[in-house]
């Protein structure tokens, strides 16, 4: 059996806006017992959480110390958490010239927040008969990103990790969705990239849609979640025939930039 939102207690990292703000909105309409909207711009942060009668809190989720202290005080003064959204992510490095700075920025913020969400909080959920992790991967995770190859990469990286968590801790009760859209109408979607322009070629989405489809697949228990229903397409295809698949995504990406 899935997951109800009902008097759950959830926890979303990047929910000063664009996904996770639609998610707080979205758990509160389907009665959320309480929802604990993180976000290092914590103006934007206590904005959402006003909507949703939420609790705001302000971190860095590529500090472990800092997803220690939400996941502290969301335990001490809110409750046990259900629900845990790491949904914060960042685009940084966009091909092999990206200095090693934004490469390792982007991979402790898009893939470690999740180890160390997971690392902290798993012994708790176990000790008391489980728990849910929806971990925002992203279809670049499945498919890999046209531009943005630290997005790509780090993107596969948290599918990888995702899987690893399924695979070791489902018979502990532990529960994992990944939630793996195309382009959504967010901020980070709102400049005009070659990555954004691959990642919209299927159409962009308001991120209330893809809540729904959230709701749905965590009640579900599905392990993808797939917003942009093609993507299931696309995968197939490149399973199917990896070599075509490369091929396929080398003309697209040629269209895309303007490569001859």
């Amino acid at each position: 059996m899935g997951l109800k939102i009902k008097n759950k207690i959830v926890v979303i990292t990047g929910g000063a806006s664009g996904i996770g703000r639609a998610l707080a909105v979205r758990f509160y309409e389907e009665g959320a017992k309480k929802i604990v909207v993180v976000d290092m711009n914590l103006a934007g942060a206590e904005e959402t959480s006003e909507m949703v009668d939420g609790v705001a809190m302000q971190a860095d989720v590529s500090s472990e110390n800092d997803i220690k202290a939400v996941i502290e005080n969301t335990e001490s003064h809110v409750g046990p958490i259900d629900l845990f959204c790491s949904n914060a992510g960042i685009g940084t490095g966009k091909d092999l010239q990206s200095p090693n700075e934004q490469w390792q920025k982007i991979w402790d913020v898009n893939v470690m927040s999740h180890v160390y969400a997971a690392r902290h909080l798993v012994p708790l959920m176990i000790e008391r008969g489980g728990g849910y992790f929806l971990n925002t991967s992203s279809a670049a995770g499945l498919l890999n990103q046209i531009g943005g190859c630290a997005y790509g990469v780090t993107k596969h990286a948290a599918v990888g990790f995702g899987e690893w968590l399924a695979i070791h801790y489902k018979h502990q009760g532990i529960k994992v969705s990944l939630l793996c859209p195309q382009a959504v109408k967010t901020p980070m979607t709102a400049v005009e990239t070659d990555s954004i322009k691959a990642a919209a070629n299927n159409g962009m989405i308001e991120p209330e849609e893809l809540a729904d489809t959230v709701v749905k697949e965590l009640e579900k228990e599905s392990f993808v979640i797939l917003p942009h229903p093609i993507v299931l397409e696309y995968m197939r295809n490149k399973t199917n025939n990896y070599d075509r698949w490369i091929g396929g995504m080398n003309k697209l990406m040629r269209k895309i930039t303007g490569i001859i």
